[in-house]
Parts: C-alpha cells; structure tokens; sequence
C-alpha cells in the first residue's frame, strides 16, 4: 500500500489534468479502486498533518493536486505576466442560465436574459465554457447547448450537481421579492408577477456566484496546470461536436 500512494502521488504531481480512477486502474493495472481511495485519502490526511501548501482536490470526476488557496498571491505573481480576460456580466449571466438550465436552446436563455445571445454564445464556446450537446425535438430542431469539462475545470468542482442551488444563494429570496415589488409599482400598483423577470434575477444572482466559483478555482489552479487542462478541454468538446 505504501508504495501504491507514492506512485498515485507521483501521478498527481506529474499529471497536467485531473485524474480519473479508470485513468489510474489504467496505469497501475490490477490496482482495487478500494485501495486507491484509500491511498487518496492517506495521502490528504498526511498533507493536512504536514500544513503542506498543497492539497488534492476531486474535480471534474477525478483528482487534482493543487496549490492552496492562501498562496495563490504568490502563484499569481508567479504567472503575473499571463494574464486572462475576465468574463463580462453578460457572458456571467448567460453562463448561469446555461449551467443551471441545460441542456437549453437559445430562445430560453434569450427569454431569461431578455437580450439576444448570439454573441455572448459564441464568446463563452471560444472559452470551452460552453459546446453544443444536440438538439431538441420540436419545430426546427434547435440546438441545444451545455456547459464543458472545462466549466467543471474552471469551477473546482466535479459535477454539475455540485453547483450552489438557487435556493441557496444569498439574498436571492429577497432580491426576488423587491423585483415584484418594483414591478407592481411601474404597472401602477396593480399585482404583477412575471416569472421570466422573476427568473432573471435568479440567474443575475447566479452569476455572481458563478463568478465568485471561478475566482476560487483559479486560485487553487497553477498556470501551467490550467493551460494544459484548457488545450486538452478543447479536444473534447471538438470530440463532441464531431
């Protein structure tokens, strides 16, 4: 068993994205999935005891060794020069209806939204944020779109029921609440209810827990890992829409 962590903790070091347990079973065959669970988490344990200034995190459905976030000013001066273009509103807001909604066609996402999407689409698909997953049955077939490996990647987190629930979010409940309240004023006190502007909000609080998400997994995640985590995002989302 001692030398089955060395050589998952070897893997981890070495591996420029998260690693699966069909992945690691792969590399060291015959290996039980009981055995490197356990190795997994001696492994954390060990580094927990130690105050390492790294840790193994589960994401994207594999682990990950990674830099912890109290650190993650100086990993950053360390990759300063690099830099990355931050994500709009729009696109935040856009990518929330996504995640919380897919798989979803265009016009949903525009009648949440209230704006067109098209170009808000194709920047987040440019990011390997966001691919196309098929299309729906009705009239015309339109496409339907979801979020990536990359999303997951970005956002530190395994799977998509991993994400905050809407109910969970803070002060949705009562920035809900002063939207019908400002729309029963502008229609001169009369009730109004409308559940596309209601869900607008919802998913204008979203972003901004998406955006807190991605804030925290960039700072767990070193430069060299997100770029190649980033070129091999972009193989499988062009493998899906193949």
């Amino acid at each position: 068993m001692e030398e089955l962590r060395r050589i998952i903790e070897a893997l981890l070091f070495a591996a420029p994205e998260p690693l699966t347990m069909s992945r690691i079973k792969a590399i060291v065959p015959g290996t039980e999935a009981g055995d490197i669970m356990e190795s997994i988490e001696e492994l954390r344990k060990q580094y927990e005891e130690d105050a390492r200034a790294f840790q193994i995190v589960e994401v994207a459905n594999g682990w990950q060794l990674t830099s912890k976030p109290d650190y993650a000013v100086w990993v950053d001066k360390l990759f300063e020069s690099r830099g990355k273009a931050k994500l709009s509103r729009a696109a935040l807001e856009t990518l929330a209806v996504v995640a919380y909604k897919q798989p979803v066609v265009r016009s949903t996402i525009e009648s949440i939204r209230g704006v067109s999407v098209d170009s808000v689409l194709r920047t987040l698909m440019e990011r390997d944020l966001v691919r196309m997953v098929g299309r729906a049955d009705g009239p015309g077939r339109p496409l339907l779109f979801g979020t990536t490996k990359e999303f997951l990647l970005r956002f530190g987190i395994s799977r998509i029921s991993d994400l905050p629930k809407l109910d969970e979010i803070e002060d949705l409940t009562g920035e809900k609440a002063a939207l019908v309240e400002g729309l029963a004023l502008e229609e001169g006190g009369a009730e109004v209810t409308s559940q596309v502007e209601i869900e607008r909000a919802e998913y204008a609080e979203a972003a901004d827990s998406v955006e807190d998400m991605i804030k925290g997994a960039g700072e767990e995640t070193t430069g060299q890992q997100e770029e190649e985590a980033e070129e091999d995002a972009r193989d499988d989302v062009a493998q899906g829409e193949a």
